[in-house]
This record gives structure tokens, C-alpha cells and sequence, in this order.
């Protein structure tokens, strides 16, 4: 195909200058409706290019195939069969995934490493996880993805399990050894879906991770808004083989998808996959760059240690790791990362992309340059210098990694939507949490529905917020108290 089309920018052009009238959605028809208020804001050419994507973009029958051409260029930019768009993020994109390969009380392995979008999709299927424990850095308090023996061992203990997902790379920039998990998965002709959001990059340079669909996994969903250039909630969810079929794929997407998508998102994707395919290389050579410099200039600040693949990497660790994700361990301050991340933001106007008990990262895309990184060593120099009034005596509880993992009780689904009640967390322990509680970023539960609790996390989860973290997703994102199942033989009032 010819890489340098781009069929929904190219259809967009049209839309312009035939000088189409639309008396359909969206209601502020390109923007004469809009409130100048709002324009001096986002722009003129926003609302402009907010369009239908049928009956605007494409007649009402889509007989010109702008999205389908689009999509198609870009599985072969990447070399998959097929991609598939979506407007609604990757929290989407791998619940389809999910309901491709496995439906209700079904087994599915699943790293628990998992995002929240993964438990999502857990409860609404019904499926029933397998939990594969994640690789655990005892010393750093770390996870890295799950190896291959871990999911070779999960599928001997319950072989109808329907596929795997692997979440990789995780949000600290660390990967699986798909390959050697993938040929797990083959040999017993079960799918292997990839969650990897952090890596829509990666087929774009030989200096980066393995991508998914180069290590012969079945399905990868990627979210183009993390790494490229594609707008907040673009998303592509590859597909190759035959152990998952397009069209079950595809109908999976039509069922949790919007019907209302956005054609912002579908142009900024299309001219992404046009733009790696003739710069990514060149791009990528100078982010590496970039990045390697920094690494180095940080390093020589006074108390950060910058992780790259010596600490990460090896025997019962991940098997690669993105350069472009800086992560900076600070335990030397005695300063949980929470903190050292809000001191940035307010003094410097720079905003990190996770911070958690003891780290801090900055992530790094083709956009970065000379300038940017300037900005972020001056501020982490900055930082350094003011250490003592960001101690506060009140150091994060992390439990021992084995202290981590929480039994799983009770299905996802069942817990969430069974009866429940709210009880403080000091008497939590011992009860089957019925809502997700999540440090966020980077969105990997501490605890789930289903999950018993324990002393261990609640105090992790209760030192944290009191250190900073975020727990959005909390009933009381305080976790002053939980939202706990109500078992047979426990009285409670249901709410």
C-alpha cells in the first residue's frame, strides 16, 4: 500500500473544500455554535475538524472505506493482519480483547500486574482469572511482568484456560519475554493478547523492545495517545494468526465501543502511522539520544539513582526495558516520590509521569528535545536542593512482595455487583473487597474486587495517602474506609 496516504486527513480536506452543510450531530456545526469563550480556548480549527465520521466524513453507507483504508495501512505499516481504531482509549480496546478470546466464568490467564481497565473487563464478562504472579524485585519492591515458566505453570494447573494477557511493557518501561510466552501459548493453540499501551512506538526502531506482533502474539492493543502522537483516547488494537477471528474481534468492539466517534482521534491516527513510516527511524535515533544523555546528566545529581536495564533486567527480572521511560529511585532522601512529584509541579511547572513510594519517572517520546530536557534537569537539580523540607517522618509501609498478593475469593463481577457495605478500614482485614483500589498512576490495583484483605495492604494503601498517593477509584479515595462484600453469616446493611 502506499504508506504517504492518509485517507481520513485526505478526507477531511475534501470535506472543507467542497463546502459541505451539515444538518446532523455534532451540534456546534463546526463551531458556529460554540461559545467564543470556549474557542479562544481550544481553537478555531478543533471544532473545524469535529465532524461525523458517516454522513460527513464518508457518505451514509461509508462506500468510499476512509476509515477501513486507514486501518488497513496501518496494520501493514506494523506488520499485522489487521488493526482496528478505537476512540475510546485502550481501557476499550482490551476489553474486547478480553471478550475475544473468553466469555462468562471462562478461565483466562491474566498477569496480575494488570491495569484497572483489565479488572474492568473482568467485571463486566464474568470471566474468571487465573492470576500469573509478576516477577518480584524483593529489593527495589518492584514488580516486572510474569515470566514464561509462570504462565507454562498456569496453563498445566488449569488447562481450559481460553489464552493469556501480559501487560508489557509496564508503565515503569520494563518487558516480557513475549517471544518464550507466546510459543507457551501456541503450543496448546490457545491466543496470547498483549496489553501493550506503553508501547505503540516500539515497532518503529530496532533500538526498543520486541514488539508484540514481532514476538508472535495474537492480539496488542496499544494507545497511541502514550507514545506517539495520536490525541488523548486513540487507541489501535492489532490482530495476526488465526486463534482469534476479525470478526469476533471486531464485533466485540462494536458491542462496548461508542457509536459516536471521534474523527479528531481517526486523523491524528492517521497521520501518526504516515509520519513513523517516513521519520519514525530518524525520530527515534534522536529520542534515543536524548534519552541517553539525560540518563547520564541525572545520574550525577546528589541521591537519584536512574534505572535502565542493569537493575531491571536478567534472571528472574524483565527481559528489556524502554529506554525512554527515565525512572529515578530517590529512597536515598528518605522523600516518598508523591511528594517529590507535587514539588516539581509547583515550582517548576513540570509534571511527571508516575511517582510511588520511593520513584519518580519522566517519560521521554520523539516530541522530547534539547529544550525539554534542559527544563527537566534544571528542576530535578532544583529538587535536590531542597530535600530536608520535603521530608516528612512518615514513611510508606510496603509489605514484603509475598504480603502483597491477596487471595482471590470470589469472582470480580460477583463481588462488584453483590451485596456490599462500607466499613473502616481498621476492620476491613479478613473481608472480600467488592471495589478496585488502585495507586494511580500507574493504575495496577493493590487490591480488586474478589480479593480478600489483610492487614499488610490496608496499611500500605492508608500510609500511602497519608505520603500522597491517589486512590481515584475508592469509594473513599481517603481509604479511611471499604467497600467490602456482605458474606453469608455476616450481618451488614447493604448499600
Amino acid at each position: 500500500m502506499d504508506q504517504s496516504k492518509t485517507p481520513v486527513l485526505d478526507a477531511l480536506a475534501a470535506y472543507h473544500d467542497t463546502g459541505q452543510t451539515p444538518f446532523t450531530p455534532p451540534g456546534h456545526k463546526q463551531g458556529r455554535g460554540a461559545d467564543p469563550r470556549v474557542k479562544a480556548a481550544l481553537g478555531d480549527a478543533v471544532f473545524r475538524s469535529d465532524v461525523l465520521a458517516t454522513s460527513g466524513l464518508d457518505d451514509r453507507t461509508a462506500s468510499q472505506g476512509v476509515i477501513e483504508e486507514a486501518q488497513a495501512l496501518m496494520a501493514e505499516a506494523v506488520g499485522a493482519d489487521h488493526a482496528f481504531f478505537s476512540t475510546c482509549g485502550s481501557s476499550l480496546s482490551v476489553k474486547s480483547a478480553m471478550l475475544s478470546v473468553a466469555g462468562p466464568h471462562e478461565e483466562l490467564l491474566v498477569g496480575r500486574d494488570a491495569h484497572k481497565s483489565v479488572v474492568s473487563g473482568l467485571i463486566l464478562s464474568g470471566i474468571r482469572p487465573v492470576w500469573v504472579d509478576p516477577q518480584w524485585d524483593a529489593e527495589r519492591h518492584l514488580a516486572h511482568p510474569p515470566s514464561a515458566e509462570a504462565f507454562e505453570a498456569a496453563f498445566a494447573a488449569y488447562p481450559d484456560a481460553r489464552g493469556a494477557l501480559v501487560t508489557t511493557p509496564t508503565p515503569y518501561g520494563t518487558c516480557s519475554d513475549l517471544t518464550a510466552i507466546a510459543e507457551v501459548c501456541h503450543a496448546r493453540g490457545k491466543p496470547l493478547v498483549v496489553d501493550e499501551a506503553w508501547g505503540a512506538h516500539l515497532p518503529f526502531h530496532p533500538g526498543l523492545p520486541t514488539w508484540a506482533m514481532d514476538a508472535g502474539a495474537d492480539v496488542c492493543v496499544t494507545s497511541v495517545h502514550k507514545m506517539g502522537s495520536g490525541l488523548e483516547q486513540s487507541s489501535v488494537f492489532h490482530l495476526q494468526g488465526d486463534l482469534v477471528k476479525p470478526e469476533v474481534l471486531k464485533s466485540r468492539e462494536d458491542l462496548l465501543g461508542t457509536t459516536s466517534p471521534s474523527v479528531l482521534v481517526y486523523a491524528a491516527l492517521d497521520g501518526w502511522r504516515r509520519q513513523m513510516v517516513e521519520q519514525g527511524k530518524a525520530l527515534y535515533d534522536d529520542a534515543l539520544d536524548l534519552a541517553r544523555l539525560l540518563r547520564e546528566q541525572i545520574a550525577r545529581i546528589d541521591g537519584m539513582r536512574v534505572h535502565g536495564r542493569e537493575d531491571f533486567c536478567g534472571p528472574g527480572k524483565a527481559a528489556d526495558a524502554d529506554p525512554l521511560q527515565i525512572i529515578i529511585d530517590i529512597s536515598a532522601w528518605n522523600v516518598p516520590g508523591y511528594r517529590a512529584a507535587d514539588w516539581l509541579r509547583r515550582h517548576h511547572r513540570v509534571n511527571l509521569h508516575l511517582a510511588d513510594h520511593r520513584r519518580i519517572s519522566a517519560q521521554l517520546t520523539h516530541a522530547d528535545d534539547e529544550r525539554s530536557a534542559r527544563v527537566l534537569l534544571t528542576a530535578l537539580t532544583d529538587l535536590a536542593a531542597h530535600v530536608p523540607e520535603l521530608r516528612t517522618g512518615q514513611p510508606v509501609e510496603v509489605p514484603a512482595p509475598a504480603r502483597l498478593r491477596l487471595e482471590q475469593a470470589a469472582l470480580p463481577r460477583d463481588a462488584f455487583f453483590g451485596p456490599t457495605e462500607q466499613v473502616p478500614w481498621q476492620k476491613a482485614a479478613g473481608r472480600i473487597a467488592a471495589e478496585m483500589l488502585t495507586p494511580y498512576p500507574p493504575g495496577i490495583p493493590a487490591a480488586l474486587p474478589g480479593e480478600r484483605l489483610t492487614d499488610d495492604v490496608l496499611c500500605y494503601l492508608r500510609s500511602g495517602v497519608e505520603a500522597g498517593m491517589i486512590i481515584p477509584d475508592a469509594v473513599d479515595p481517603q481509604v479511611n474506609s471499604v467497600r467490602v462484600s456482605i458474606e453469608s453469616g455476616r450481618s451488614g446493611t447493604g448499600t
